[in-house]
């Protein structure tokens, strides 16, 4: 017989949380047997359409505010996904193995954020995704050269016939008057490669969630003195748009790191120009950005180079 005080009978069950339950362990069951590079460009692909999105959101805050202002709030309102892992393991379960290499990641990030966020604005999402296609060009280099990574012949092939479709994508806006925001959206891009180089490193040591976190943290208060002369008080509609592409930035940034700890920079970020598609979309319903030919032919391109050395690597063997 229970003791006075005692609960007699199990808590009760909640359907929704066995539900997902078994399909988590449904789902590791299936992916165990998938390689390396499988799981870092599903990872990848994810981060794709999680960046979209944020940018969406991102765009139409640099629309009513200083750009500045956007970028700290974009990592402000970024921290409150981690508030959760922070408040279960705390900071102490978060202790980076280097906090210099945390520093310098964030440092680069925020570099090349106040140039992206500038330029922001001023372009049609499709056109700023495509021009930041030259970032794994730039990471193809830094990984070769830095990380002693591998690049083979079919994963060289399919980078340049990726940007190649982004070229023909990119064309007509640097004919036209936009194009000084293009080369300032160009000039972020060797920096974010930077950054990325120095997370696959850090990928070695730390853990997603740490490095997200810091990252995340780290970038609100480097961003916070650039903010402080241009701020304006946002308005609850601008929180909300806030709210949205911080938090889906911060769990597209948890993707991109598990991709980069699941196989070689150089094989994941091939299939990131997939994010093009997101971003003509998404400019095209809310921003009625024009859809031209010439991006949809661009697109075609990359995803045929993608398709082919998704296949071409399912047939390569795993080393031993």
């Amino acid at each position: 017989m229970p003791e006075l005080g005692t609960r007699s009978a199990a808590r009760p069950s909640r359907p929704w949380r066995t539900w997902l339950q078994v399909q988590a362990r449904g789902w590791r069951m299936r992916s165990s047997g998938w390689s390396p590079t499988t799981r870092g460009v599903l990872w990848a692909l994810a981060a794709g359409l999680a960046f979209a999105i944020a940018s969406a959101a991102m765009r139409a805050l640099t629309q009513a505010m200083h750009p500045l202002q956007a970028q700290f709030l974009r990592y402000f309102v970024g921290m409150l996904p981690l508030l959760p892992l922070l408040a279960r393991v705390g900071l102490p379960g978060l202790r980076p193995s280097s906090i210099k290499g945390q520093v310098w990641r964030a440092a680069l990030h925020t570099a090349g954020l106040v140039l992206w966020f500038v330029a922001l604005p001023h372009m049609p999402l499709a056109d700023m995704t495509a021009i930041g296609f030259t970032t794994p060009l730039f990471i193809l280099v830094g990984a070769a050269w830095l990380l002693k990574e591998r690049m083979s012949v079919p994963r060289w092939v399919a980078v340049a016939a990726g940007f190649g479709g982004v070229l023909v994508i990119v064309w007509p806006g640097l004919s036209g008057g936009g194009g000084w925001y293009n080369l300032v959206m160009l000039a972020s891009a060797p920096l974010f490669a930077a950054s990325f180089l120095v997370t696959k490193v850090l990928t070695r040591r730390d853990s997603a969630a740490v490095i997200v976190f810091w990252q995340t943290l780290l970038i609100a208060l480097l961003s916070l003195p650039l903010a402080l002369p241009f701020w304006t008080w946002p308005t609850a509609e601008l929180w909300l748009i806030a709210l949205l592409g911080g938090s889906i930035g911060t769990v597209g940034h948890y993707f991109l790191t598990r991709s980069f700890a699941s196989a070689d920079i150089s094989a994941t970020q091939s299939v990131r120009f997939v994010d093009l598609l997101w971003a003509a979309l998404l400019g095209w319903l809310f921003f009625a950005d024009v859809l031209r030919l010439t991006t949809l032919a661009g697109g075609a391109v990359i995803v045929a180079a993608i398709v082919w050395l998704a296949r071409h690597e399912r047939q390569v063997p795993a080393p031993r």
